[in-house]
């Protein structure tokens, strides 16, 4: 078996990230920025932007940390949409753009840079370009976490995000179903292969429960997610049903751990947000790294 990332696993010797690794000496930090972890996939239709958004939710109200969110799918935004986002960003005296704020997260999303419904049609270079300047060219502040919602797949931007960035972590979202996972299995090993620690596989839409009967119906397969995760050395975070609350809340801009914060999913994006915050801490500490055996 080989072990990609356990989250509990760590050895001496300090773990400094791909600026350490490529030998390139560049400070790939943000300003006041101390961790940034990707939410991905390795296909889109996961729920991985609805994911990043009540994960950035629930680490700023449950956590009661200093948050900020970033879209980095630059040909579909969706934060904008999702967080109930308006406007456009405010340039700083020192042209740097700030934030859109809603629910205790700060924001910032292509989509609020351009008119609602309007295609992007760039090439590679200026979707990098594009992506630098909502990194670096936004006076983020103080944050205890910038959570990035990936672009789906395992491209260019994605790889250019792992390299320019100096990640903490990233969390795989996965459905159950076989197909789904073949994908995440790629993103594992992208980030894997940029010295990116995994977090854990997220199973989303993992079960559907009748309101009338109440039984449980595994529409897309059962415990896939947590048999990936068992063989690829990976933190299993826990998985997501499929519920009403959660789509409604993401058409109208009211993350379902806002709507109904005592709903049986909140308490899970709840959970899986302790886990994330537990391992971060644990591998912000003096002299330990994680384990990555490619």
């Amino acid at each position: 078996m080989k072990k990609l990332f356990v989250g509990i696993n760590f050895k001496r010797g300090g773990f400094r990230g791909f600026a350490a690794q490529s030998g390139k000496g560049q400070n790939l930090k943000i300003g006041g920025v101390k961790d940034i972890i990707a939410v991905a996939s390795g296909k889109g239709g996961v729920g991985k932007s609805t994911t990043a958004v009540n994960l950035a939710v629930s680490l700023a109200n449950k956590w009661q940390l200093k948050v900020g969110l970033l879209d980095a799918d630059v040909y579909g935004p969706s934060i904008p949409m999702m967080m109930k986002l308006h406007g456009k960003p405010e340039v700083s005296a020192d042209k740097k753009m700030i934030p859109i704020e809603n629910y205790g997260v700060r924001c910032m999303s292509m989509g609020s840079l351009v008119a609602e419904g309007d295609a992007l049609v760039w090439r590679g270079p200026m979707v990098m370009k594009a992506l630098e300047q909502m990194t670096r060219g936004v006076d983020w502040g103080t944050l205890d976490v910038l959570v990035v919602d990936m672009p789906p797949g395992t491209g260019d931007a994605q790889i250019s995000i792992s390299q320019r960035l100096q990640l903490s972590g990233a969390v795989i979202v996965s459905t159950p179903q076989d197909v789904a996972l073949m994908d995440a299995r790629r993103g594992v090993k992208m980030f894997s292969q940029v010295n990116v620690p995994i977090l854990g596989i997220v199973e989303n839409m993992s079960y559907f429960k009748c309101p009338s009967c109440d039984e449980a119906h595994y529409i897309f397969g059962k415990g896939g997610a947590q048999k990936t995760a068992d063989e690829m050395g990976m933190r299993f975070l826990g998985e997501l049903p499929l519920e009403t609350g959660i789509r409604s809340g993401s058409d109208e801009g009211v993350p379902v751990v806002i709507s109904n914060p005592e709903s049986c999913v909140s308490r899970a994006y709840g959970d899986i947000a302790q886990k994330i915050v537990s391992t971060l801490e644990l591998l912000n500490q003096p002299h330990s790294r994680p384990e990555i055996n490619l």
